[in-house]
C-alpha cells in the first residue's frame, strides 16, 4: 500500500474527507455523485462483469462433463502445469531481485542509480512480443548465441526455459516497483539505528526493514505471479506452439478456439480466470491487513519527549 493511500485509509483521511463534503465551495450535487457512480458502475458491468459471466456460461453450455473433461485432457493438463511452473520459477527471482533492487535504490546513493531505475521500468514501456523477439534473435538458431547453443545441445528457443526467461522478463518490475516509493516513504532511520546498535546488515534487513515492507512485498509478488499466469505475447513467441511440449494456458485457449473447439477454449479460459479471482481475492485481503495494521500502529508524538 502507498503512503498516500495509507494517509487517507486512516482516521485522519476520513476525517478530511468529512470536511471536504462539509464545505461549500468543495461539495457536489447530490446528482453528480449519483451519475459519477452509474457511470463507473455501467462499466464495470459492461466491460469486466459480463465478459467474466460470458466466460463461464460458455464453458458450462454443454455441461459438467464436457466442461470436466476439456480441463483433464492430456494438452490441458501440460498447459495448466507449464504455466504453474513458469510462475514458480519466475515469481522466485523477481522478488530476489525487487528486494534487492529497492533496498538498493531507496537505502543508498550510487552511481548509475537512475539507470538501474530505467530499466527496472523497461518491460512497461517494451511490447510482450517485441522481448519474446528479442529472446529469439539472442537464443535463436539463428540468433547471436544460436550457434554455440546448438552444438553443446542447450535449447532455449521453443522448449521451456525460452517461456521462463519471457516470463522473467515481462514480471520484471512488479515487485520493485511496489516496494521502491514504499521503501523511499518510510526513510532509511530505522536501519541506521539498527545499525548504531550493532546490527549487521543481515540483522537489519530481517528484523527492520522486513517487517516494514511485508505487506507491499506480498503486494508485489501477487501481481507478479498474476502476470505470469496470464501472459501471452511474449511467451507466444518464444514457445513455438507445441502441444503438449511449450503450451502455457492462454496459448492453448487460442489454439482451441482456432480450432472452433469453443467450449473446451472457454473451460481453460475459465480456468484462468479462477486464478483471477482467486488473485484478486487475496490482493483484497492483504490491502485489508495492510489498512489494519496501519490503524494499530500508535500515533507520532509531536513533540520529542524529554528524557531530563
Amino acid at each position: 500500500m502507498s503512503a498516500t493511500a495509507a494517509i487517507w485509509s486512516g482516521p485522519a483521511g476520513r476525517e478530511g474527507a468529512d470536511r471536504f463534503e462539509r464545505r461549500a465551495a468543495t461539495r457536489e450535487a447530490p446528482w453528480v455523485k449519483w451519475t459519477l457512480l452509474g457511470v463507473s458502475l455501467s462499466f464495470f458491468a459492461v466491460f469486466l462483469l459480463l465478459p467474466l459471466v460470458a466466460v463461464f456460461a460458455e464453458a458450462l453450455r454443454k455441461g459438467w462433463a464436457t466442461y470436466w473433461l476439456a480441463l483433464v485432457e492430456p494438452d490441458a493438463l501440460s498447459a495448466v502445469k507449464l504455466t504453474l511452473l513458469a510462475a514458480v520459477i519466475a515469481v522466485p527471482l523477481n522478488l530476489s531481485f525487487g528486494v534487492a533492487a529497492a533496498w538498493a535504490i531507496a537505502k543508498f546513493e550510487f552511481r548509475g542509480k537512475q539507470l538501474l531505475t530505467t530499466f527496472i521500468d523497461l518491460p512497461f514501456s517494451v511490447s510482450p512480443v517485441v522481448a519474446g523477439l528479442i529472446y529469439v534473435l539472442v537464443f535463436g538458431a539463428q540468433g547471436w548465441l544460436g550457434p554455440w547453443l546448438s552444438d553443446h545441445d542447450v535449447k532455449i528457443i521453443f522448449a521451456v526455459p525460452g517461456i521462463v526467461l519471457a516470463t522473467v522478463f515481462v514480471t520484471f518490475p512488479f515487485v520493485a516497483r511496489e516496494l521502491i516509493p514504499l521503501m523511499q516513504a518510510q526513510g532509511k532511520e530505522e536501519e541506521e539505528a539498527a545499525v548504531v546498535l550493532g546490527a549487521n546488515g543481515w540483522q537489519t534487513f530481517w528484523h527492520v526493514t522486513l517487517p516494514n515492507i511485508k505487506w507491499g512485498l506480498l503486494y508485489g509478488v501477487i501481481l507478479c505471479n498474476a502476470r505470469a499466469m496470464g501472459e501471452f505475447g511474449a511467451v507466444s513467441v518464444v514457445s513455438g506452439h507445441i502441444r503438449g511440449l511449450t503450451n502455457t494456458m492462454p496459448l492453448h485457449v487460442e489454439i482451441l478456439y482456432n480450432e472452433y473447439q469453443f467450449a473446451a477454449a472457454f473451460a481453460v479460459a475459465s480456468l484462468l480466470a479462477l486464478l483471477a479471482l482467486v488473485t484478486l481475492a487475496v490482493k483484497t485481503w492483504v490491502e485489508h491487513q495492510a489498512s489494519r495494521a496501519n490503524h494499530e500502529l500508535p500515533p507520532e508524538s509531536p513533540h520529542p519527549v524529554s528524557t531530563s
